[in-house]
């Protein structure tokens, strides 16, 4: 089973890699389409060259890669995949060979999160136009989705996975609640940047960063908080 959790930029993303990469059936990939996008669209992100020069960047051998042979012989492929990085929103047909997840955060928590590390210049940089017209286009094609709110999640972490899992027909495994400190091998060389929180993380933390948060007027925000409240309706 190939497993392709589409995000957010600064959602729990990356915590939940770690959940599944607890699993011993588990392999786990970090943004396999990073490169690409960041070739693509020219946006100088921290350490962009590097990120460049060290994975692929050509659309086709990255969707080549991750619907092949799953690695090292395990049962199940989670894929971390960020939703802004597909640019070309025509050319998506590679999701049907995939067990898709959408991740939602509500927008003023990954707004504020993201111009504290980030400059935001326009909606579609924080993936919810691009999780919508994904869930449009499954639908159209009569495939099964599933999508998790990050709060939900934070709140029982427990009862979201075994959800998850029971919706996709696995076994939910305990230790997919805790994982160890640190980076991990199977992380992405930009985790120096962004992965600050989670490297001394050892369970999904729930603790509110960002309270009181008011975005009068703010364009961004309003458009994602209309894509997020139509796929908050869908959540298990």
């Amino acid at each position: 089973m190939r497993i392709a959790c589409w995000s957010g930029p600064r959602n729990i993303s990356t915590a939940l890699m770690r959940s599944w990469s607890s699993r011993r059936n588990s392999y786990v990939t970090d943004e396999p389409l990073y490169s690409y996008y960041l070739k693509k669209t020219g946006l100088k992100h921290p350490m962009h060259q590097e990120i460049i020069n060290r994975y692929p960047s050509k659309f086709e051998n990255v969707i080549k890669y991750i619907s092949g042979p799953i690695p090292l012989n395990k049962k199940i492929w989670y894929q971390k995949h960020m939703a802004h990085h597909l640019l070309d929103l025509n050319n998506i047909e590679f999701i049907l060979s995939l067990q898709n997840t959408f991740l939602i955060r509500d927008p003023k928590y990954v707004i504020s999160s993201y111009r504290r590390k980030n400059k935001l210049s326009n909606h579609r940089e924080l993936g919810y136009y691009q999780q919508i017209k994904m869930i449009k286009f499954l639908e159209l094609n009569s495939k099964d989705y599933i999508v998790i709110d990050s709060s939900r999640l934070l709140k029982n972490p427990k009862k979201v996975l075994k959800k998850w899992c029971q919706e996709i027909n696995i076994d939910f495994d305990e230790n997919m609640l805790k994982w160890e400190k640190g980076y991990y091998s199977t992380d992405g060389i930009w985790g120096e940047h962004w992965y600050d929180n989670v490297i001394n993380s050892t369970t999904f933390d729930n603790k509110n960063k960002y309270k009181n948060i008011i975005f009068e007027n703010d364009e961004i925000y309003e458009k994602c908080k209309t894509y997020y409240e139509k796929m908050l309706d869908l959540a298990i």
